[in-house]
Parts: structure tokens; sequence; C-alpha cells
């Protein structure tokens, strides 16, 4: 049954791999003995790794096996009219459809499964960590997942299900093969977030980013948050995230033009947005432009970062 699931992922441009559900306790470790030794910056893991649930769902009690999929995933180019000019921006793979893409691929897995006696939950799970303990992909030097004939443009999604895990793939983590003899990550991180000497499997070097210094922790925060001053605003690139590192990596060379069009913003709307108005006060139509690249709960990060980008 994993392999006719496998297959017919592969039919559809995406990949998977199935480990045990008893590796739940060393996944929960993974980031729980890190938050011990001190090596998570507080405030990051209380907003991003501390709400992990590291047991499966009352829905499915009979859990035996941890599915991980990734699914390719494009750029999305956002432009925005402002002084009578298009100024184009970018979104990195992983926010747009975000919530869609997990419904998709519960759908896929249901009907695959479903047929044989087999169910599927959705996992609250750290899914980057996951889908290298699997195999399916590999860290790189900075710290992002990767995942062969996808590179860092990727969407992983995991899920609890009942089908039996004959052959479990779970490995000690790696990072890319390619990493130690490249810097090009470190070197283009203009905020010194990545470690120079990141963590190999065995040894008690930090394998980890230096988040609370990374572009994309601070532009995801509240839109009331203003940006800390040490963080040029020059150093932007993309509407929320960064591509700064994932852009001058080798592994992501044949993927970079791997960009769809998202929506465009008028000047009015675009004056409408800079001015803070709340997303139930805009028009009917701009209000649309975001539900359509389902960017609309976020929406109150946008304003403060769309101004910063327009000023650079």
């Amino acid at each position: 049954m994993a392999e006719e699931l496998f297959s017919q992922l592969e039919e559809r441009g995406y990949k998977g791999r199935i480990v045990s559900v008893q590796h739940l306790g060393e996944l929960q470790e993974g980031i729980e003995g890190h938050h011990r030794q001190g090596l998570f910056d507080e405030e990051f893991y209380q907003k991003w790794l501390a709400g992990f649930v590291f047991s499966p769902p009352d829905s499915l009690p009979g859990a035996r096996s941890l599915i991980v999929v990734a699914t390719p995933q494009p750029q999305f180019r956002v432009v925005f009219t402002w002084n009578g000019e298009k100024l184009p921006f970018l979104i990195p793979p992983t926010y747009v459809d975000y919530k869609e893409t997990k419904e998709r691929v519960k759908e896929l897995l249901a009907g695959i499964l479903g047929p044989a006696g087999y169910r599927v939950e959705q996992a609250k799970l750290p899914e980057k960590l996951l889908t290298v303990r699997s195999g399916l992909g590999a860290y790189g030097k900075n710290n992002i997942c990767y995942v062969p004939g996808m590179g860092s443009f990727h969407e992983p999604v995991a899920f609890y299900s009942d089908l039996p895990c004959r052959e479990d793939n779970w490995q000690e983590l790696q990072m890319m093969e390619r990493c130690q003899n490249c810097s090009a990550c470190l070197r283009h991180c203009p905020t010194g977030a990545i470690p120079s000497t990141p963590l190999r499997a065995g040894t008690s070097e930090r394998f980890l980013l230096h988040a609370e210094r990374c572009i994309t922790f601070h532009n995801e925060k509240p839109g009331n948050i203003p940006f800390p001053t040490w963080l040029d605003p020059s150093w932007h690139n993309c509407l929320v995230g960064c591509l700064h590192c994932q852009r001058v990596c080798p592994e992501n060379k044949d993927f970079l033009e791997r960009v769809e069009e998202g929506s465009e913003f008028s000047e009015e709307e675009t004056a409408l947005i800079l001015e803070g108005v709340p997303f139930d006060q805009l028009p009917a139509e701009t209000a649309a432009l975001w539900e359509r690249l389902g960017l609309s709960a976020d929406y109150d990060i946008y304003p403060r970062n769309l101004s910063v980008l327009l000023r650079r």
C-alpha cells in the first residue's frame, strides 16, 4: 500500500515518506531538547515551536505511522502601483494557499488510502524536522529544508495514519553534502543569522539558525510592532519572509524562475493599505485580492512591510 501511495504522489509531482509513529518522542526531543539547552530564542520558541502536539489526535487513536509529503511551491509576484509606477514584490513559497495545500494533500491521501480501509488525520508537528528525519529531505547550511527535485521551494505537510509502517525510513539529521564546501547563503545573509559552523551529525556544534536575527522572524510579527533599529531597511526583499539565502543557493538554481503572478493593486488600493485601513474596512474588490492569495488572516503585517519596501 505504501508503494502505491508514493507512486500516486509522484504522478502528481509530490514526494512522500512514511515513518513509524513510535518516533514521536524523538521529534519532541528534537525541539524541546534544544529549548532546554537554550539554543532557541525564547520569543521565537513561544511563537513558532511551543504549539506542536506530539501525540495522535483523538480521532485516530490507533495511528501507526506518520506520512510526510513535500509539494512543490512557486514564488508569487504581487504588484503595487505607487507614484505612477508598478512595483513588483515577491512572496516566498509556503505563504500563499498554505491551508489549502494541506487540505488538498489530505483529500489526496484519503482518496488513495481510504478504499483500502486506512485513514489519515492532519498532524501538528515540526514538518521541516520530520521531512529530514524521514529521509525525504536534508538541511541546508541556512537551516532550511531541501528536497531533491524541489530545492527549498516546497511545502511539507504531515499526517497521522493507521497504515502500518513496514519499512521505516527514520534517519539521523543530515546536512546536504554540497553545503560542506559552500558558504553562499552565509555570505549573502545581511543579518548574520546563519552560523558559520553548523552542526554535523554526532557533534555538539550548533545547527540552528539564529532566528532572532532572521528578517523573516521580524516581518512576520504583528504589524504594530516596529522593526528593530539594527535591521537596515535596504535588507528587506519580500512582501513577507526573505529570499536572500535561497536565491543564491546552488541547489535552487533550477527553480528560481518558478514565479506565478499574484494580485495587482491600484494606486488607490495601495494607499489604503499603507494607511493601515483594517481588512474588514477595505473595499470588497481590494479584500478579494488578498483572499485570492489566501493572505487575509495575516493582513495586518502587510501595511508595515509594504511601507518599508516602498521607502527603501
